[in-house]
């Protein structure tokens, strides 16, 4: 699937290209010194990422248009080039791409063998690449950039969201104490994934919320200034959202863009085997639908997957 900036999601399109070939990338003197070819067997995508400067451009700048959308998946290597060390040809694997890079809404994609991690063989496809964004942005916000500890409260916005979920679950199994926030028709959802108390973001009731030491922000704008407020002396807020328009008066703010990290990625899978995580997939489209799922007429209450192979 490819569009271009112009376009936008009005022009994306499904295109013929040709496959990506390893000898070829073994050979190009160091350019693509560690990657391996994934065949892609699930794909999933962030629905603001064609506002990303990242998604027209490579690394050193340069117009990469018509680009292919997406960043997470999984599949199974198919090829490796020099360099690429700790996987191998037929290992099913899981990660994210590189954001300068051509995506994962095809068939095929190159990636940086150091993004993925190995795909336990009982974990699905459509799991693997529905928890790869959301596990690793939940647990770098919170353990990275939050510092979570046992015994302290966080604030999880959007709790019942792919991300928030994420979030709630981990850092319910950290020992923390945890304050979910959504609209009130996703409450139930919010309790279902772990959250303690529940806060209706449509009813104005955030103010009433105590401090705590950790404020999990997805949604920026209002409510990420008046979340600042909500932050006991020396706590942190992070966010996704980009840079805070609010900071604690006696705390830390972090906005933070999610990286891929092997060792994550294996206790994200780890804890989705063991049943101690579970992912919050909203709809599972094919190749062919991924257009129409990347404009969806309605929200989407979870993670949508593209499933590229049945």
């Amino acid at each position: 699937m490819v569009t271009d900036r112009a376009a936008g999601t009005a022009g994306m399109k499904l295109v013929e290209r040709p496959d990506p070939d390893a000898p070829r990338l073994a050979s190009l003197e160091g350019a693509n010194y560690g990657d391996v070819v994934v065949e892609v067997h699930a794909s999933g995508f962030t629905g603001n990422e064609l506002e990303w400067p990242s998604t027209w451009i490579d690394r050193l700048g340069r117009d990469r248009t018509p680009s292919i959308p997406g960043h997470e998946l999984a599949g199974v290597v198919t090829a490796l080039s020099y360099g690429a060390t700790g996987l191998s040809v037929g290992q099913r694997v899981f990660g994210l791409t590189d954001w300068t890079r051509d995506g994962t809404l095809a068939e095929y994609v190159v990636v940086e063998a150091r993004n993925l991690a190995p795909l336990p063989g009982d974990v699905d496809f459509t799991v693997g690449a529905g928890v790869a964004m959301t596990g690793l942005t939940a647990w770098q916000g919170l353990f990275e950039h939050g510092r979570l500890r046992a015994g302290q409260s966080v604030l999880v916005h959007g709790a019942a969201g792919a991300v928030g979920s994420m979030a709630t679950q981990l850092a319910r199994e950290a020992g923390a104490y945890v304050i979910g926030t959504g609209r009130a028709a996703h409450r139930q959802t919010a309790f279902d994934f772990g959250t303690q108390e529940f806060v209706d973001l449509e009813n104005g009731a955030l103010e009433g919320v105590g401090g705590v030491d950790l404020v999990f922000d997805v949604f920026g704008g209002d409510i990420g200034r008046r979340s600042a407020g909500l932050v006991r002396a020396g706590g942190t807020l992070v966010t996704v959202a980009g840079p805070p328009e609010a900071r604690p008066a006696d705390g830390l703010a972090v906005d933070f863009v999610v990286v891929s990290d092997r060792d994550q990625l294996g206790e994200i899978a780890k804890r989705v085997r063991d049943g101690r995580l579970r992912t919050n997939i909203g709809q599972v489209a094919t190749l062919d639908d991924a257009v129409a799922a990347f404009n969806p007429t309605g929200r989407i209450q979870g993670k949508t997957v593209i499933r590229v192979r049945p």
